[in-house]
């Protein structure tokens, strides 16, 4: 990224001190404060450090691990520096999604399908991605609805407003909405590694004020780590998943596990068992754009080989937002859903709704 006119060389120097703290080596480095942390991660962005230096940061930083305040940190200029969605007076709190931006390669993600069935049951969902973007380069939110017939690309953050309020859903889109983010895009890639902004992206949401906060993990340490982030951060409601390629897809192949944080009380493990609920079976794989279109049309109406997942993730939120008193209820009204093909219906007003908005 060339630097930024409006760079000095007080500021390069600034960031000069910052790599410095982070690969030192072995003995002598340390970690960021949380300032320090958004101080950094704000210079990168805005075009006061060099690519050499936003490299070195990047990879020492991966190979140190961020600490939970850093992580703090640069979610503190992802907030500040980033788009800002509301919910009207009258909404329900929002559930916002925190799943990797690098997108789906091994299992047919289910998470479209699951904000239609909970947005038709009064819930509204908040989605973040960007591009295809490495290291995975996986299929990504934008491309999945664009195949639903649903392409929320292009919009101006007030339409995505606009639409989150009447309709329940926003996809904040880094291209389009936060571009200044997305300026790290070929530094990620010439890494070939995930640095640690894509950790911060797993613990931000551009909505502001009240909503469950669900993020996705892989490995247990990530899970520890996104609690001590979060709390610093505030958030008072959180669900934490042991997800589909550590996404926010509840598995049926084997037990989910996930847990509760509340800003009053210690996380609360909750281990959920499909087999209990008739939703067990094999995690599908992802083949194609074609498949997945048939298969998540079919599932809308309750059939084919994603019905039993949808069903399943589906009734999970719908008990973990509060919308169902039980996980048993939310089982249940998700089934109703799909009987009566309310996601599909939910698809096809959010359709109409982006057709008049033009653009």
């Amino acid at each position: 990224m060339p630097q930024s006119a409006t760079s000095t060389p007080e500021l390069r120097q600034r960031f000069k001190e910052l790599l410095r703290k982070v690969g030192s080596g072995e003995h002598t480095s340390r970690g960021l404060s949380r300032g320090e942390a958004d101080e950094a991660l704000a210079l990168m962005l805005q075009g006061h450090a060099s690519d050499t230096q936003i490299g070195a940061f990047l990879i020492a930083h991966r190979i140190r691990r961020p600490e939970p305040q850093e992580l703090a940190g640069m979610v503190d200029t992802y907030r500040r520096l980033g788009p800002q969605l509301t919910s009207a007076s009258a909404q329900p709190k929002p559930v916002c999604f925190g799943m990797p931006f690098d997108g789906r390669t091994r299992t047919a993600p289910l998470y479209p399908l699951t904000a239609l069935v909970l947005c038709a049951a009064g819930q509204p969902v908040v989605l973040q991605a960007g591009a295809r973007m490495p290291v995975k380069y996986g299929v990504t939110a934008l491309e999945l609805f664009q195949d639903l017939g649903l392409d929320l690309q292009g919009l101006p953050l007030n339409a995505v407003a606009s639409g989150f309020q009447h309709h329940g859903l926003a996809l904040i889109h880094q291209p389009d909405h936060f571009p200044l983010a997305d300026s790290l895009i070929r530094h990620r890639d010439d890494l070939g590694k995930r640095p640690p902004v894509a950790s911060a992206e797993l613990l931000w949401t551009a909505h502001h004020g009240d909503h469950l906060f669900v993020s996705g993990f892989v490995h247990p340490p990530t899970e520890s780590r996104a609690w001590e982030t979060l709390s610093l951060l505030g958030e008072e409601d959180v669900i934490t998943v042991k997800g589909l390629e550590g996404s926010t897809d509840l598995p049926i192949s084997r037990a989910c596990i996930t847990a509760h944080m509340r800003r009053t009380k210690p996380a609360e493990r909750m281990i959920l068992h499909p087999r209990d609920h008739g939703c067990f079976g094999s995690d599908q794989e992802w083949t194609n754009r074609e498949a997945w279109t048939e298969q998540a049309h079919a599932a809308l109406r309750g059939a084919g080989p994603l019905a039993a997942a949808l069903r399943w993730n589906a009734g999970c939120y719908l008990w973990f937002c509060g919308v169902s008193a039980s996980l048993s209820a939310g089982l249940e009204r998700a089934e109703q859903c799909l009987q009566k093909a309310e996601g599909q219906t939910m698809l096809e007003s959010l359709i109409r709704w982006r057709s008049a908005v033009g653009g």
